[in-house]
């Protein structure tokens, strides 16, 4: 009886400290299913925080109950504190069709700091479009913010609000994310090509909170293959939905985070990619 009251407590005072620090109380399975590796996952607080957990065993994965067209996706994470390279958290946008669309944030593990963030997009099954950061800050202690925000016109990573990479859309066919995708996160083994993973550090667990999406889900429009629709009609307009620039103060940052943090950048790369991509 002790225990599941101290429990209890423990509960309602996060889902307080969570409206006050301005966080969404959104419940994980309002927006969200778990995917694979349900003996990997755990839902606290309500279910307005989950953990995803790997071992030699399994990861675990969730994504939403929809697909949307465009959005501003948004997620609270907090990477394992356990350092090992090999364990992948990610964070990301796909359509999970065979020549699918994907917008990714992965945490690569390794042994630091620094800790590197990689960003990708795929478009028609190619990727290759890295951008990789190290973090200004130690994810594995705190929970930070990571938003993408996707419409007809661009790609914006954001990262505690600083904007950290935009993907132009240049109107080129096959250039530029367009199918509806879902959202989703996981934590899996990578060490095929991330580094050995050190099992004897296992398990390694990663949590998650902040549950809201505010998209233009795939009921505005009935083709995930294509087009915008409905998402872009006077029915449908907000803030992500257009052709909004980043402000004098994020153009600043941006270029601020990448002169310092930018590791790697695919465009300039010409060992791995001779013939540029077409937004290079």
């Amino acid at each position: 009886m002790e225990s599941f009251l101290l429990s209890g407590l423990l509960g309602f005072l996060m889902v307080n400290m969570l409206l006050a620090s301005g966080i969404q109380e959104i419940r994980f399975y309002r927006y969200y299913n778990v995917t694979w590796g349900n003996s990997h996952f755990s839902s606290l607080y309500n279910d307005t925080e989950v953990q995803l957990t790997l071992d030699q065993s399994s990861g675990a994965g969730f994504e939403s109950i929809s697909y949307y067209q465009s959005g501003l996706f948004n997620m609270r994470i907090k990477i394992p504190e356990q350092k090992s390279p090999g364990v992948l958290t990610a964070f990301y946008l796909t359509s999970k069709e065979s020549l699918h669309d994907e917008v990714d944030f992965e945490f690569i593990g390794s042994n630091g700091p620094p800790y590197t963030l990689s960003t990708n997009v795929y478009t028609k099954g190619v990727g290759g479009r890295e951008q990789n950061f190290h973090l200004w800050f130690d994810p594995t202690t705190d929970f930070h913010s990571y938003k993408l925000v996707w419409n007809l016109y661009r790609v914006v990573f954001f990262v505690d609000k600083i904007p950290i990479r935009v993907f132009e859309n240049l109107g080129a066919k096959g250039t530029y994310p367009t199918q509806a995708m879902k959202v989703a996160a996981s934590i899996w083994n990578a060490q095929d090509w991330a580094g050995k993973i050190d099992w004897s550090k296992a398990p390694f667990t990663a949590h998650f909170q902040d549950f809201d999406i505010d998209g233009c889900a795939l009921r505005y429009h009935p083709n995930p293959m294509g087009g915008y629709g409905g998402c872009y009609s006077d029915h449908f307009s907000t803030p992500w939905t257009r052709n909004r620039t980043l402000s004098a103060r994020e153009m600043m940052q941006y270029h601020n985070v990448r002169r310092k943090y930018l590791i790697y950048d695919y465009c300039k790369d010409r060992t791995r990619y001779p013939r540029p991509f077409p937004e290079c």
